[in-house]
């Protein structure tokens, strides 16, 4: 594996936890942990599309970090 598959790897990897956690009810769809697995792993997924020069996936992972930061913002504004 390169380096850029390991980074991607993780990063898909800890969408995925996210997702699964939150359908099987151990974490809050709109808890802090779901908010910060999705944004620290699309910027690691977009990182290595970044690396690979793959656009569609760079739009689509920054989008992804962006709207897990809107809900992260929204949690805090809550409290």
């Amino acid at each position: 594996m390169q380096y850029n598959d390991v980074i991607g790897t993780i990063g898909v990897g800890l969408i995925l936890i996210a997702y699964f956690l939150n359908i099987r009810a151990l974490i809050p769809k709109n808890g802090i942990l779901y908010f910060i697995l999705n944004i620290i792993g699309a910027s690691l997924a977009c990182y290595a599309s970044v690396l690979i020069n793959y656009t569609p996936f760079v739009i689509l992972e920054a989008t992804w970090v962006l709207v897990s930061f809107w809900g992260l913002f929204g949690v805090y504004k809550k409290a």
